[in-house]
């Protein structure tokens, strides 16, 4: 079973920005509720987009430069990465289909 890959401020580039499939980035934090709420979700969709998209997640007050740099000011908050790109933003927590769509989009 494919899980989120846990990231740091430090590993971002090459996990991220280097990646060749496109990256769901979630940007968390372990006191959000609705963070916890998707995190399952997420990690349905890792599975099930298991060599097609890279799902990563960045505890945002362990590596807060990132989110930062990224303007991430409420969490959830998901980007999605295509070619070192941000290509898509999704924040809260959203049924499942609308991360599917969004995956979709971004596949297409």
């Amino acid at each position: 079973m494919a899980k989120p890959l846990a990231v740091t401020d430090a590993e971002f580039e090459r996990e991220v920005l280097e990646a060749e499939l496109p990256v769901l980035v979630d940007f968390w934090a372990e006191w959000c509720g609705p963070c916890h709420v998707i995190a399952p979700i997420l990690e349905e969709l890792a599975d099930e987009y298991d060599g097609r998209v890279k799902f990563v997640k960045l505890d945002t007050e362990e590596n807060f430069d990132t989110g930062d740099r990224y303007g991430i000011r409420s969490l959830p908050t998901m980007l999605v990465f295509k070619d070192g790109q941000r290509v898509d933003e999704i924040m809260g927590a959203h049924p499942k289909k609308d991360l599917v769509r969004t995956l979709e989009k971004v596949l297409a």
